[in-house]
């Protein structure tokens, strides 16, 4: 072996003094690892992660989206935060995903099937719709509706707004301060209630399809008045004349808002030869006869195919309008009259009408103080009529020959699949021989339409 050569340090053996010094640092990194949580040996971000960082971050100030590539698209969405103003987001992004965890991230219920399966729709629709809700005339700044309608008319088409708040209380009293004292309260308080005014609103929003109204105010408490739940004549006038400019409408539906005869006339005169309107619902309100003939004027200068009157004031007088109207109408499919008082003279009127109308297939005439001579009229109607699918006489008084006789009108019946008798007097047996009846024409229903689905 080849000995080391005296003064060569290339080939000289490590001392243990010189070893020290090395053990001593690789105990120091041992340590800092165990000790600093700061530390950390992952790399450096690459410059395209750092990028998407800072877009992210600065994405109000700087909003870049278009002109990245879809890949980098994809992360900026997923990680852009949601409560970025509608102004930067509503018209550059589309992606339904951001949208779901903004809905998500707002409200707990979330039915997208309620609004078309699209979850940008429902955010800009239900947020338009707390807005209206919470706006409070001569106190909040318009501009707050205003400025929303070029980022959501595109993608509105429905509004259900179940709270329109009134001035506040200030404003009110400076009102009576100007009224003259000779002016009852009844004038003060129809002139100091008006309700935002929808008119600019819908007007600009050149898809709305539907339009769900209630005037009131919900979860008031101890602070209960009448005049919180006052639909004022003005604000009937500001609505009709905005649903007639809303040419797209299909469905319109006022409920729960006191509206009278003289409010009903008013929205009807504005509805009449509406190009798209199928649908009206005017249910719990205060419409009694005038009302109902301004309806029945309606039926026959439109194409409405779906109308509820259910908790009004109509009477026989307003049923045989409806009733005539009813005879002469080759759209309407479902008519709601429940917990009205049409009483005989009214249901027999309605009778005679589906002896000739071919299009009815629901009738809901529960709640109507019936008795035994309308049993006997729709005793033929049932033998004859051969659209109407569903009706609905509960809580009336047919009493045991009514039930009779509508059973016999029933007998040779094969398209009513729904006949609802409760509490109508008619009898248990009636009551069982009717369900068979109508168990076996919802047999033969199913088995024809499985038929169809078939030679499809």
């Amino acid at each position: 072996m080849q000995q080391p050569v005296a003064g060569d340090r290339s080939t000289a053996v490590p001392s243990q003094h010189s070893l020290k010094p090395s053990l001593t640092a690789d105990s120091c990194c041992a340590h800092r690892l165990v000790e600093d949580p700061e530390w950390s040996l992952a790399t450096v971000p690459c410059l395209t992660e750092l990028c998407l960082q800072h877009i992210i971050h600065n994405f109000e100030k700087n909003p870049i989206l278009d002109r990245l590539l879809p890949e980098h698209q994809r992360k900026v969405l997923d990680r852009l935060p949601t409560g970025l103003p509608l102004a930067i987001t509503a018209n550059l992004i589309s992606d339904e995903d951001y949208w779901k965890r903004c809905c998500t991230k707002r409200w707990q219920v979330c039915d997208i099937s309620n609004y078309g399966g699209s979850w940008k729709r429902m955010f800009l629709e239900r947020h338009l719709e707390n807005i209206l809700k919470c706006f409070i005339p001569n106190t909040t700044d318009p501009n707050q509706v205003l400025e929303l309608i070029p980022l959501c008319k595109d993608h509105v088409r429905k509004l259900e707004v179940d709270q329109f708040l009134p001035p506040l209380e200030a404003d009110q009293n400076e009102e009576r301060d100007d009224l003259s004292k000779s002016e009852s309260d009844m004038e003060f308080s129809e002139a100091s209630v008006h309700h935002y005014d929808l008119r600019v609103l819908v007007t600009a929003l050149p898809h709305l399809e539907e339009l769900h109204l209630t005037y009131g105010v919900k979860d008031c408490g101890m602070n209960f008045e009448w005049n919180l739940f006052n639909f004022t004549y003005q604000d009937c006038c500001n609505l009709a004349v905005a649903v007639k400019m809303c040419q797209s409408l299909k469905v319109f539906k006022l409920t729960q808002s006191k509206v009278d005869d003289d409010k009903t006339r008013l929205l009807v005169h504005n509805l009449l030869d509406h190009p798209c309107l199928v649908e009206l619902n005017l249910s719990h309100n205060l419409i009694r006869d005038k009302g109902a003939r301004a309806i029945a004027k309606l039926i026959k200068h439109s194409k409405l195919e779906t109308l509820d009157l259910c908790n009004n004031q109509i009477h026989d007088l307003g049923a045989q309008a409806l009733a005539q109207a009813l005879a002469e109408s080759s759209t309407l499919t479902s008519l709601n009259l429940r917990l009205n008082c049409v009483e005989d003279k009214g249901g027999e009127a309605i009778g005679r009408a589906l002896l000739t109308n071919a299009t009815l297939k629901s009738l809901h005439l529960g709640s109507n103080k019936l008795s035994e001579p309308t049993a006997a009229l729709f005793s033929q109607v049932l033998a004859q009529n051969t659209t109407l699918t569903s009706i609905n006489f509960s809580c009336n008084h047919l009493g045991l020959d009514g039930g009779k006789q509508m059973l016999e009108g029933l007998a040779g019946n094969k398209v009513l699949t729904e006949f609802d008798l409760r509490m109508a007097g008619v009898g248990q047996e009636t009551e069982y021989l009717v369900h068979q009846i109508l168990w076996a024409n919802r047999e033969a229903a199913w088995l024809e339409s499985l038929q169809q689905s078939r030679e499809q």
